[in-house]
């Protein structure tokens, strides 16, 4: 080979981007064939991939996308490259139905057989289910999620997980599958999925990887990246100001994504087609958005919790904590920080012991010298953070910082009415719901307010239904009704809602001296 044709190869080997439109082809949806160049969405996945790949050394990533976007395109043209280039490799694709492995299976085929001479390996074997390349000792294999025992026994390097909120034994694949792909340089694993509702394994394992809980990253991808989704408006074409079952306007959902008339047009028809749940859940622009149930009576509607996430403003008032310690390992143990109109952060870790729990916050309280901290006080593990901080000086009587709140207490105002019309509203059942409605009150304040613009805090606020019982009062559901729906904990919105839970004047700091530590007392800054 000459130096040219080595330099050639080098960067065909090396450049992803360079290599795709020139050895790749893919079928579009006209059905031409016609070279592989990455859009918007797939150039974003390839640079949060690489990104990882030079950080860790091997790939472990979720993607949630919309309908079509291209996203299995590219995983399955990023494993063949690699797959083609190395020795030693197997690639193993798992898909939820037949006729989904059937086409991905062609798709790695046409890309072998339009790939050119200078790169094109040899194969071996080759059948409706493996596809080998024998000099490379590498090759692929497709499995479709219907057995459990589908993949096991393989060493695999690379996995393509597609479609995996749909996968009806995911569980036992995890077990199997991604077992058996060791934790070494080099290895990628990619799983990605339209949503399915929440509890699944998919959903769970996007809601650990949005916290920083496993290996895998999350990425998502917003429908409005691609391009072909948007049709030119007629000329009469008007966005609509009337909010629909989410409780949000065209109007709204056009100014909070900045979409033009050609791309809410084509929303407009494709919503006609597939109606307002099921498009959000297809069509999905934040992943919050994306799991939500279509049947959930949410208290809090997307709606002001997106337009909280996309507004600014500067934190002003008194500094307040609400602290809400899990109660199950699995949950967070999740501390917000509220200024005025501004939540500043919400969030925290998992997995603490009750002292641990407490010297977390204690921290906490000694770095930003809150006015108060609430704290969930609800069972033991609450009350026990709580008796550990005060007798640690943080709770003294009348001049405390650290204040205890036992959701199913009763409410302090159990009655409500109307600002504009003094109508007698529902109330709270007890101080949980009263709290909660409180945090719904402050994010329709007419001034704005202003939420870090995360997808984890908008799918707590917005995954807590309610019901009335016999004397018209609000109960929101309980966590363990939640959870036996597959329904995380809403541990970012009830760290959130506790920042409500008494008003709060500005006060000259408290700080803890030396002294004063030791006997429980408190002195002036």
């Amino acid at each position: 080979m000459s130096d040219r044709e080595l330099a050639i190869r080098r960067r065909l080997r090396e450049d992803f981007e360079h290599y795709a439109p020139r050895c790749l082809r893919i079928r579009t949806k006209s059905g031409k064939i016609v070279p592989f160049t990455l859009n918007k969405a797939q150039l974003y996945i390839h640079e949060r991939l690489e990104a990882q790949l030079r950080t860790t050394g091997s790939v472990r990533a979720l993607i949630l996308k919309g309908r079509q976007q291209g996203a299995s395109t590219y995983i399955g043209g990023r494993f063949f490259w690699k797959t083609t280039h190395r020795r030693g490799v197997r690639t193993f694709i798992l898909t939820h139905q037949d006729d989904s492995t059937a086409a991905l299976f062609e798709m790695v085929s046409r890309y072998h057989e339009h790939c050119p001479p200078l790169v094109k390996p040899s194969t071996g074997a080759a059948n409706a289910k493996e596809l080998l390349f024998d000099r490379l000792d590498s090759g692929y294999k497709v499995g479709t999620a219907g057995s459990k025992a589908v993949g096991r026994g393989n060493t695999l390097q690379m996995f393509h997980g597609s479609e995996a909120g749909f996968w009806p034994h995911a569980r036992s694949h995890a077990s199997g599958i991604l077992q058996a792909i060791a934790d070494e340089d080099g290895t990628e694993v990619i799983i990605e999925s339209t949503a399915n509702g929440v509890g699944n394994y998919f959903h769970e394992q996007w809601r650990k990887a949005e916290r920083g809980e496993s290996a895998f990253q999350a990425i998502f991808v917003p429908w409005f990246w691609s391009d072909e989704y948007r049709k030119p408006a007629p000329a009469d074409f008007v966005l609509g100001t009337d909010p629909d079952e989410q409780g949000e306007s065209e109007t709204d959902y056009a100014e909070v994504h900045g979409l033009d008339s050609a791309q809410m047009y084509w929303r407009r028809l494709k919503i006609a087609d597939l109606g307002e749940s099921l498009f959000r859940q297809e069509y999905p622009a934040t992943a919050a958005e994306a799991f939500q149930m279509a049947n959930t009576n949410g208290l809090i509607s997307a709606k002001l919790v997106m337009a909280a996430r996309k507004r600014t403003v500067e934190p002003s008032g008194p500094l307040v904590f609400g602290y809400d310690p899990a109660h199950q390992g699995g949950d967070r143990h999740a501390l917000a920080k509220r200024r005025g109109r501004k939540v500043l952060s919400a969030g925290g870790p998992t997995g603490l012991s009750i002292p641990q729990s407490a010297n977390y916050l204690a921290g906490e309280i000694d770095r930003d010298n809150p006015v108060k901290a609430f704290i969930d006080v609800t069972g033991g593990y609450g009350a026990g953070v709580y008796d550990i901080l005060v007798e640690r000086g943080y709770g003294t009587p009348g001049r405390g910082i650290v204040v205890p709140v036992n959701f199913g207490g009763a409410p302090i105002q159990d009655k409500r009415y109307s600002p504009t019309t003094g109508e007698a509203l529902p109330g709270p059942l007890n101080r949980r719901a009263e709290i909660w409605m409180d945090s719904l009150d402050w994010l329709e304040d007419p001034a704005g307010v202003d939420l870090p613009d995360e997808d984890e805090i908008q799918a707590d606020a917005c995954s807590t239904g309610y019901t009335h019982n016999s004397r018209g009062q609000i109960q929101l559901w309980s966590k363990e009704k939640m959870r036996s729906m597959g329904i995380p904990s809403p541990d970012c919105w009830d760290a959130v809602a506790l920042t409500f839970a008494e008003p709060v004047i500005e006060t000259a700091p408290l700080k803890l001296s030396t002294s004063s530590r030791r006997r429980g007392g408190w002195q002036g800054a």
